[in-house]
């Protein structure tokens, strides 16, 4: 283990994995509500992203994607892809979960430790009407939005920062696609003086809001999210899945036998 990753599980008191360079803490949800709890109670910026295996390939190819993870306070499994990775090099991580089934209860610790929260990210009213049902859902709940189709890096963005900041929320929910979510929350983090916790979201949004279907919980809980992905968005996702899942496997299994692993496409 790196000093960086024993600094790392030294801080957050949970086991940390490493995958295809990448630090991964094996924390259940519990354990992500305690954390931002602690850092909205101690005005700490911090930033949680989650991995899958489209997550890990990325980070595999692109050193600044990968530096944005292992800098971040603590990283999360999502897909039951790197659970089974993680077995297959001795490691083991104990939960997987992913936004959408855990919004509820963060909606809920939300109400009961008075915090706000931003949603921004995905089609120009997708993340209002995501906000309206989780509100109908939570009495209590405050929630602010804006879509993510602005410019990220000129007057738009600043204006988007300005709303933001009006808002007063102090946990900000990014659904704009990795790695542009993770690289904004980099970039912006530091100008949102009240945002204390940053979560990137992928498609939550869409999928609370029902603009994007989810496949059935008897398939999502029991490892086939991305078949449901795929057979419901194919053209958008099929390199992802049909190519990606394959990769990361043959990636997993050079490390396993201690081989040389460039790129492998």
């Amino acid at each position: 283990m790196n000093e960086a990753m024993r600094n790392q599980e030294h801080q957050t008191n949970h086991q940390i994995i490493h995958l295809l360079g990448v630090n991964i803490h094996n924390v259940s949800v519990d354990d992500v509500i305690g954390r931002m709890r602690d850092a909205v109670d101690n005005h700490q910026k911090v930033t949680f992203p989650y991995v899958n295996v489209h997550a890990l390939n990325l980070a595999y190819e692109n050193d600044e994607f990968r530096a944005i993870l292992n800098d971040s306070e603590l990283v999360f499994c999502d897909g039951v892809g790197v659970k089974l990775a993680a077995s297959l090099t001795g490691q083991q991580l104990d939960h997987r979960f992913t936004p959408p089934d855990w919004i509820d209860q963060l909606c809920q610790s939300a109400v009961e430790n008075h915090w706000n929260l931003f949603f921004l990210g995905s089609k120009p009213g997708v993340a209002d009407l995501a906000g309206h049902k989780l509100i109908l859902r939570h009495p209590g709940l405050e929630i602010h939005s804006h879509h993510g189709y602005f410019d990220h890096f000129g007057d738009e963005n600043e204006l988007v920062l300005d709303k933001i900041n009006q808002s007063g929320a102090q946990v900000i929910l990014v659904g704009m696609g990795m790695p542009l979510q993770e690289r904004w929350i980099k970039e912006n983090i530091h100008r949102i003086p009240k945002g204390y916790v940053f979560l990137p979201v992928g498609a939550l949004f869409n999928y609370v809001a029902g603009t994007i279907k989810r496949g059935p919980r008897w398939l999502t809980d029991h490892g086939f999210e991305w078949l449901t992905r795929l057979v419901i968005e194919p053209k958008r996702l099929w390199h992802r899945y049909i190519i990606g899942n394959p990769l990361f496997f043959a990636r997993i299994l050079l490390h396993r036998l201690g081989l040389s692993s460039k790129r492998l496409i």
